[in-house]
């Protein structure tokens, strides 16, 4: 719920934004090209959530062409970011990504052995549904600086915003489990998580080795937001001073799918909104 709201409210100061845009993504788009629905670009990151972030990569990754829509447009799940495809909506990162692998045949962790595949599905869940939830912690605590470095309200504004998505995140940690926890105990929680992939990636280019894997794109989308997104927070200050081989890792995988990073983000040099823009890859 505070996800949504956060996007929302975000998207519609986010510069170089539309509300039509969606209109002039959706028309005459080719087959067997993605729509992309998500918010605008991120001032430091191409998307303020891990979750768009892991599903453009995965797009990049499986070479799969696409084109974004930023026009804050939800899934009937009220979800984002989603997908269409050939005329199929589906809502959910991960939802995407199992049915554009069912459609289109690409495996990108077809270099992966069984246990391999386990392992990766292990990390991801840790990623996705433990260590995010400490970020959404740290993001939303008692220490909001990270958070207005990055919503782009100031005055009242923000305060009604941050007043209403602390109270929202409270009640979805609760549900969570986590939010039952004291903030030494969660964050005791982020940091075994942090170190537990510092040192699986140890000195490996990615998490299996030189080539990368679909698990990658979740890692890479979450760990971006504590290196651009949470500035003076501890899960920055982790990641920057001590396990500064996981800020390798993001710019290996940076160099390898994002080469126009500068491009798709607020603050970057060059940047333009791409909402329209097909994307294609030699294969």
């Amino acid at each position: 719920m505070f996800q949504i709201w956060f996007e929302a409210n975000y998207y519609h100061l986010t510069p170089g934004s539309n509300n039509n845009d969606r209109l002039s993504s959706k028309r005459n788009v080719p087959r067997d090209v993605v729509v992309l629905y998500q918010v605008g670009r991120g001032p430091r990151a191409p998307s303020i959530s891990p979750f768009p972030l892991k599903l453009e990569t995965f797009l990049r990754m499986a070479k799969i062409p696409y084109m974004n829509d930023h026009s804050s447009k939800f899934s009937k799940k009220q979800k984002t970011p989603w997908m269409e495809y050939n005329g199929v909506a589906i809502a959910d990162s991960q939802f995407c990504i199992e049915h554009l692998k069912k459609e289109t045949g690409k495996d990108v962790n077809r270099h992966l052995t069984p246990e391999q595949v386990g392992v990766a599905r292990a990390f991801q869940k840790l990623t996705e549904e433990n260590l995010y939830w400490t970020m959404c912690s740290e993001m939303f605590g008692a220490d909001t600086t990270a958070v207005k470095s990055v919503i782009p309200y100031r005055g009242i504004k923000l305060w009604l915003l941050l007043s209403f998505l602390r109270r929202a995140l409270r009640k979805e940690m609760w549900g969570h489990g986590i939010g039952r926890h004291t903030p030494d105990e969660i964050w005791s929680i982020a940091v075994g998580d942090m170190r537990a992939l510092s040192h699986f990636i140890d000195d490996k280019a990615f998490l299996f080795g030189d080539e990368p894997c679909e698990a990658d794109c979740a890692v890479f989308g979450m760990l971006c937001m504590m290196i651009e997104h949470m500035p003076t927070s501890r899960h920055e200050r982790l990641i920057k001073g001590e396990l500064t081989n996981l800020v390798d890792y993001c710019n290996r995988m940076k160099a390898r799918y994002w080469p126009d990073w500068d491009k798709c983000i607020l603050t970057g040099k060059g940047y333009a909104n791409d909402s329209g823009k097909i994307y294609r890859f030699d294969n």
